[in-house]
């Protein structure tokens, strides 16, 4: 373990605002894409609505060596063309981010491309317009699109996982460049995630997870939540046995047969539980060993340890047959997901 550092920030000088564009896409300081330049006007605006000294220190990535500070913070949340008032989000992600148990060296390190899927719980999604409905994961809405994409530039830049040098995922996926969500409270009479890991429903919340490559589930056909379950069957089977943690997202015209149907959500979580049970199919069974799992064709075993590790998220548009299915780095238990408050100044 490398004792952690921070390296100061440079004030740097140019001519024209497209020099600073290209200086900082060619020094490797971006996702790629154009920049917002970080002036030390803007970035003082951020660091005064935190509330917080500039050099405060939100986590460390110790395998590295390397600090995350509210001042780093805040550049790359410049860089990516964030609001002020999106920086508390951002500065909490970055806090559960840097928790052990989240294990972002691993998540970025590692061939698997896994990417920080962060879902935004609470009173503050609608205030700063967090999209949770149509188009849930798709372009247009300002806020998911650069609280995700400040989190990834603070991983590279404050962190050091550039693409390519020390992020050496096989493939990676889009979530990699921004991926950012709120969930649904109008398509769902559930309780919220936050409310489920112990916050009050008053209380605005950031959780992270390590999201692998989502899938998209199609049934338009079935009006029960058995049927909506089965249509998830074949894909939940590619993560194979015994995760600690995997993601369902429903959208509304789903989570509207179930609502229907007045099914709790332990019972949507069971019922998914059971249907991904396998028995005397030792060669699936084998993608548990890493977790000192010894193959038993005797011993049935489901997609997950547990029906609660099952994380059901109401999210989408409300029309349209459309779910998805987000399995975790890991399986959930090498990264497991972090849940922070919002903290407002």
């Amino acid at each position: 373990m490398t004792t952690p550092i921070s390296n100061p920030s440079e004030i740097l000088e140019f001519n024209e605002y497209i020099d600073v564009i290209n200086h900082f896409i060619d020094s490797g300081w971006t996702d790629g894409l154009p920049i917002i330049p970080p002036t030390q006007e803007l970035v003082d605006n951020f660091i005064n609505i935190s509330g917080r000294s500039a050099s405060e220190i939100l986590g460390s990535e110790p395998t590295r060596g390397r600090i995350i500070t509210v001042e780093k913070a805040a550049i790359n949340s410049v860089m990516a063309g964030c609001l002020p008032e999106y920086f508390p989000v951002i500065i909490a992600a970055c806090e559960a981010m840097c928790e052990p148990e989240f294990n972002l060296h691993g998540i970025t390190a590692s061939t698997m491309g896994a990417a920080p899927l962060i879902l935004v719980n609470g009173p503050i999604s609608s205030k700063l317009k967090i999209n949770s409905g149509f188009g849930l994961f798709g372009p247009g809405h300002r806020a998911n699109a650069t609280i995700g994409r400040a989190i990834r530039l603070i991983i590279i830049n404050a962190t050091g996982a550039v693409p390519g040098i020390l992020d050496k995922a096989t493939l990676g996926h889009a979530g990699k460049y921004t991926w950012c969500i709120s969930e649904s409270e109008s398509i769902s009479n559930w309780d919220p995630l936050q409310v489920e890991r112990g916050f009050d429903k008053s209380q605005s919340t950031v959780t992270l997870f390590a999201g692998l490559s989502p899938i998209q589930i199609q049934n338009h056909e079935s009006n029960s939540p058995q049927g909506i379950v089965q249509s998830f069957k074949d894909a939940m089977f590619t993560s194979g046995s015994g995760q600690e943690e995997i993601i369902v997202i429903l959208p509304g015209q789903h989570m509207g047969h179930i609502t229907k149907s007045n099914w709790s959500k332990t019972k949507l979580q069971q019922c998914f539980y059971d249907s991904t049970i396998k028995q005397n199919d030792i060669e699936w069974n084998k993608a548990y060993a890493m977790r000192d799992y010894i193959p038993d064709p005797e011993s049935p075993k489901s997609v997950t340890r547990s029906p609660e590790g099952i994380t059901i998220v109401p999210a989408g548009g409300e029309a349209g047959g459309f779910a998805q299915l987000i399995p975790l780095w890991g399986g959930g238990s090498s990264s497991q997901s972090v849940t922070k408050e919002i903290l407002l100044n």
